[in-house]
């Protein structure tokens, strides 16, 4: 399966007739396959929001650190926040990550759940803490182990592996 791209006109490159609407459609087969100005959004610590239906049928949209491999994206969650609800009970995410250095230059990606595994499966556990720990690398740079595990309900973690299925892309860094 492929995932589509939208990449918009913008303004990057002097005034241009129906700038901000989208210029072309394509395909890819996976984010490793994006345009390196739009990859750095995906490798760099990126501000990253994520969009989820919540149980009053309303957005909610929060801050998250982002992670992906190949046609998915990784989204890590301490179990016990509504977050999981909405994404088992919905299968669908959606991630805008921008650029800190120019808002302009952003991602939008669009996703289905797939899977989800718990940090407490003894098969593939494991998998989510390692993740856990490379995104607070990622992110934080102090240390190699997430460090931020709220000890007063023994926080356990779920990673939601979610499939790629449409990509925004718009501005230059």
């Amino acid at each position: 399966m492929t995932i589509k791209v939208a990449q918009f006109l913008d303004v990057a490159d002097g005034l241009q007739e129906n700038q901000f609407a989208v210029g072309s459609h394509g395909e890819v087969n996976s984010l490793n396959d994006l345009n390196p100005i739009y990859r750095q959004l995906l490798d760099n610590p990126s501000h990253c929001i994520i969009g989820l239906v919540g149980g009053d049928g309303g957005v909610n949209m929060t801050p998250i650190w982002f992670d992906y491999e190949d046609d998915t994206v990784l989204v890590n969650i301490a179990s016990q926040r509504k977050k999981c609800e909405w994404i088992r009970a919905n299968g669908r995410v959606s991630l805008l990550l921008m650029n800190p250095d120019n808002p302009y230059h952003w991602m939008s990606i669009k996703a289905t759940l797939e899977r989800e595994i718990s940090e407490d499966d003894p098969a593939e556990g494991q998998r989510v803490t390692d993740q856990l720990n490379k995104i607070w690398v990622k992110y934080i740079g102090d240390g190699d182990t997430y460090q931020l595990r709220d000890p007063s309900i023994n926080e356990r973690r779920s990673l939601f592996v979610c499939k790629v299925t449409r990509v925004a892309l718009f501005g230059k860094p």
